[in-house]
């Protein structure tokens, strides 16, 4: 399972921010360094979330979720969910506005990660 580190988390946030605007900046480090370590949780030397899209739900979730950033969560976490999916062997097959619209849905209604996993599989396609 190749994961997202915190640097490049960061560069791709700074990146969102510098192509399509909004204030740069970590709201709060700690829930960002949570962000990164989430998806390698194991519990009673199993994998707390045993799929690819588990795993990239909770990249969504926690960045959408606990807003680490200033401006740009949303972004930033759809960004990091599909470069995760991509380098573990799927494809986000989803139109920007499906992504834009289902990102506002976890903002909103506080969606759980099999929620998010389903979605994102319904999305995605196997490489």
């Amino acid at each position: 399972m190749r994961y997202i580190d915190l640097e490049e988390i960061l560069r791709l946030h700074f990146q969102i921010i510098a192509d399509f605007g909004g204030s740069h900046g970590v709201r709060d480090e700690n829930r960002l360094k949570s962000v990164v370590n989430a998806p390698k949780q194991s519990v009673f030397g199993q994998d707390q979330y045993a799929t690819t899209c588990e795993k990239a739900a909770v990249y969504m979730r926690n960045i959408i979720g606990d807003h680490p950033f200033s401006d740009g969560n949303k972004r930033t976490a759809i960004t990091v969910s599909g470069i995760f999916l991509m380098r573990n062997g799927y494809r986000l097959t989803a139109m920007p506005k499906d992504l834009e619209d289902f990102a506002v849905r976890v903002a909103v209604e506080h969606l759980e990660i099999p929620e998010i996993a389903e979605w994102l599989e319904k999305n995605s396609q196997k490489l």
